[in-house]
């Protein structure tokens, strides 16, 4: 999904999940399936789009807001492997300054990063 800066990220949500060419398990009580989002998708439109897909929203609390008692076993969040990629694709600068003015030259682009990075992974030790 390509838009331009102006444009509100969560405007584009209902796209974003039905562009997902991965087809998804289905969700179960034990194996619930979660979005990891920001504030900006804080509203109840989103809260009940991801409903319709059967995810739950995992958002940062805002500051305002009174801290919970923390369980023992909470699990980190995952939005570091979002960040962690972010930065991995900031490194090509072809991508960081958009040069195309086209979206399918960009897009392609960025599949060619995507697929050299993955390339360079699977090269590492594990």
């Amino acid at each position: 999904m390509v838009a331009g800066a102006n444009t509100n990220d969560f405007k584009l949500a209902r796209s974003t999940l039905e562009s997902i060419p991965v087809r998804r398990p289905l969700p179960s009580r034990r194996h619930r399936q979660t979005l990891c989002v920001d504030l900006g998708y804080a509203f109840r439109p989103i809260r009940e789009l991801a409903k319709e897909y059967g995810l739950t929203l995992r958002t940062p609390r805002r500051r305002s807001q009174p801290n919970p008692k923390r369980a023992r076993h909470r699990r980190p969040s995952p939005r570091w492997v979002v960040e962690r990629t972010h930065s991995w694709l900031n490194r090509f600068r072809r991508l960081l300054v958009r040069w195309e003015k086209r979206e399918d030259t960009y897009v392609a682009m960025l599949h060619f990063v995507l697929g050299i990075i993955t390339w360079f992974h699977s090269l590492l030790p594990k």
